[in-house]
């Protein structure tokens, strides 16, 4: 259960940092490399409270709205879910920036993507609940 959490924050983390070189507006600071990798593991943590809390309740509130535009506001409550995760960490102090919606849009989606990819490498028995 804890190598199982571990890898999902280390994939997590992978991702976020995926995102920073591919999407403009996504931002990672930090002086050295150390900084910058510390900074993204505490990001993937963060990002993974967020959907762990957050995301089951706006689905729960925004049932219809799922219903009604066949899942496609998933879409955008993952873009402001990842926007907020870019604000909670700014609050704690941490060199890590989303400039706007548009680039927590795509950002959420190059997290899914990426995590999907890895998730598909990492062996079933490392990486269960």
């Amino acid at each position: 259960m804890a190598l199982a959490l571990v890898i999902k924050v280390l994939v997590n983390a992978v991702a976020l940092w995926v995102c920073t070189l591919l999407i403009s507006g996504i931002e990672l600071g930090g002086s050295d490399k150390g900084t910058r990798i510390a900074t993204l593991i505490v990001v993937a943590l963060i990002f993974g409270v967020v959907n762990a809390v957050i995301k089951p309740i706006v689905k729960t509130v925004g049932c219809a709205f799922y219903i009604l535009t066949l899942g496609l506001i998933g879409l955008v409550v993952n873009g402001l879910l990842f926007l907020l995760v870019g604000w909670l960490s700014g609050q704690v102090g941490l060199p890590f920036h989303v400039a706007g919606f548009v680039p927590a849009f795509w950002g959420a989606i190059v997290v899914a993507i990426v995590g999907f990819i890895l998730h598909l490498i990492i062996p079933d028995s490392l990486d269960r609940e």
